[in-house]
C-alpha cells in the first residue's frame, strides 16, 4: 500500500479538462463573456498542464484569461494578458507543478503587489504565509522571512520582488522549497538553484510591474457541493497610506473613547506591513510583526482570542527554533540536551517570543477586550483592526492601560 501511495505522488495525470473554456454573464439581451485557454508546460519532454489538483488523482487544469472581462456597475475588472500565475514560465522543474503549487505562488503575489517599494520576500506553505519579510537587501529580507518560521518553510513556496541575486539564491538552495517566483534571475542563479533538482523556478516578468496589480479586481468563483456557484468580486484592501489608519475612537452609551496616543513611525510601518500581509491570511487570523517580519502567524481559527493565543504561543515555539538552529545548528524540537533546552526557553520567555514591540494584526473586530489582551500582556505596543465592533471601547480602553496605540481601518479583511 505505501508503494502505491507514493506513486500517486509521482503520477502526472491525464486531466479530460478542455483546452478552452468560456464563462458567460448574461442580463437581458446583454452578454458579457470572459475567454480562457488552458495552460501547458513541456517538463522532461512531457507536455502537460497540472500535475493534479490538490490532491493526487484530483484531475485539475489551469486556464488563463485570453479576452473579454467584466463591467460589474462602476467595477472593471482586470484586462486579458496582463498575466501573473496564470502564465508562469517555468525556467527549472523536474516536474510539472500541481494546483497548489500556483495557488501558493498566486497568494504571495496577492500579497507582493500591495510592497513595492523595497525588497520583499512572502513564503507561503498551503495557502498562508509563514514567513514574511521587507529589507534593504534580498537577501536579508530572505533570511528574515525564513527564518520567521523555518519549520513551516520546508517545502514552501518562496515569492520574492526583485530579480533574485546570488546571494539569496545560495541561501534558497540550502533548504527544500517546492517553489520559488521571482521578477528575474541574475547571471549565475539558475545554476546554484539546479542543485534542488525538483525545485520549480518560476519567473513571472509582471511582477516587476505589481504595483498596476494593487487596485485591480477579478471575479472569484466559490463551487458549491451541489455543483452552484458563489461569483464575487475580489477583495481589495483600501488602506494602503498612513492616513488611511484613523486613531482608533469610539462610543458607549454617551461617553467618548479614544486611544490616548498615536502611532510612531516605526509602529506605522508594522502596522502598515501587517494589514497588507493579513489581506493574504486565511480568517479567523490574528498574526505579529515587528520590525516588518512576521513573528507569530494564527490562521483559520473561529474564535478570536483563540487565534490571538494560537499566533502568540507560534511566536515562542518560533523564536526558540531560531535561536536553537542558530546557536547549535538543529532545530529545537531535535535538541536532546534539555539544559540547553531549558537555556533557550528561559531566554525567549524573558523577551516573550520577539513580541516586545510589535504589531497586532486582527482581520475583523475584536468583539471583547479578551483577545486583544492576549498580545497587550506580551508587550504589543500597536494594533490595527476594522473597528466597528459595539465593545471598541474596550479595546480602546484595554490598549490606554498599557500604552498602546491602536489604528482602525473601517475594512474587514476576511479570506476564506
Amino acid at each position: 500500500m505505501s508503494n502505491d501511495i507514493k506513486a500517486m505522488y509521482k503520477t502526472i495525470m491525464d486531466d479530460h479538462f478542455p483546452p478552452q473554456m468560456e464563462i458567460a454573464f448574461v442580463n437581458g439581451g446583454s452578454r458579457q463573456t470572459m475567454f480562457y485557454e488552458k495552460v501547458d508546460w513541456v517538463v522532461d519532454n512531457v507536455r502537460k498542464g497540472l500535475r493534479y489538483g490538490e490532491n493526487p488523482g484530483q484531475e485539475a487544469a489551469l486556464y488563463k484569461l485570453i479576452n473579454g472581462n467584466l463591467i460589474l456597475g462602476e467595477t472593471q475588472t482586470i484586462t486579458p494578458g496582463q498575466y501573473l500565475a496564470s502564465d508562469v514560465e517555468l525556467l527549472q522543474s523536474g516536474k510539472h507543478p500541481g494546483k497548489t503549487n500556483l495557488t501558493d505562488a498566486d497568494n504571495a503575489l496577492n500579497i507582493l503587489r500591495y510592497m513595492t517599494d523595497k525588497p520583499t520576500v512572502v513564503i507561503v506553505k498551503h495557502n498562508n504565509p509563514c514567513g514574511a519579510a521587507r529589507s534593504q537587501s534580498l537577501s536579508d529580507a530572505y533570511h528574515k522571512a525564513y527564518m520567521a518560521d523555518r519549520v513551516a518553510a520546508f517545502g514552501g513556496c518562496i515569492a520574492v520582488n526583485r530579480p533574485m541575486d546570488k546571494t539569496t539564491a545560495e541561501a534558497v538552495a540550502q533548504q527544500y522549497a517546492e517553489v520559488v517566483v521571482a521578477p528575474d534571475f541574475e547571471e549565475g542563479v539558475i545554476e546554484i538553484l539546479e542543485r534542488r533538482k525538483n525545485l520549480r523556478v518560476i519567473r513571472i516578468k509582471n511582477i516587476e510591474r505589481l504595483q498596476a496589480f494593487a487596485n485591480q479586481r477579478v471575479v472569484d468563483f466559490k463551487s458549491l457541493m451541489d455543483g452552484g456557484i458563489i461569483a464575487q468580486l475580489s477583495f481589495i484592501p483600501e488602506a494602503l497610506k498612513n492616513e488611511d489608519y484613523k486613531l482608533a475612537e469610539s462610543e458607549y452609551k454617551g461617553q467618548q473613547y479614544k486611544v490616548n496616543r498615536s502611532p510612531s513611525d516605526k509602529e506605522m510601518e508594522d502596522l502598515k506591513f501587517g494589514w497588507l500581509l493579513e489581506a493574504g491570511v486565511t480568517s479567523n487570523s490574528v498574526l505579529y510583526v515587528k520590525d516588518e517580519v512576521s513573528v507569530g502567524i494564527g490562521t483559520g481559527e473561529q474564535d478570536r482570542v483563540g487565534v490571538a493565543q494560537i499566533a502568540r504561543d507560534k511566536a515562542y515555539r518560533k523564536l526558540e527554533d531560531r535561536y536553537c538552529y542558530e546557536t547549535y545548528g538543529v532545530g529545537f524540537n531535535d535538541m536532546s540536551d534539555t539544559g540547553k533546552k531549558a537555556a533557550i526557553e528561559e531566554k525567549v520567555a524573558a523577551e516573550k517570543g520577539g513580541l516586545i514591540g510589535a504589531a497586532m494584526v486582527s482581520d475583523a473586530f475584536f468583539p471583547f477586550r479578551d483577545g486583544i489582551d492576549i498580545g497587550l500582556n506580551e508587550g504589543i505596543s500597536a494594533v490595527v483592526q476594522p473597528g466597528g465592533s459595539q465593545n471598541d471601547y474596550q479595546s480602546i480602553e484595554a490598549c490606554n492601560e498599557h500604552n498602546a496605540t491602536m489604528v482602525f481601518t473601517g475594512q474587514r479583511s476576511f479570506k476564506h
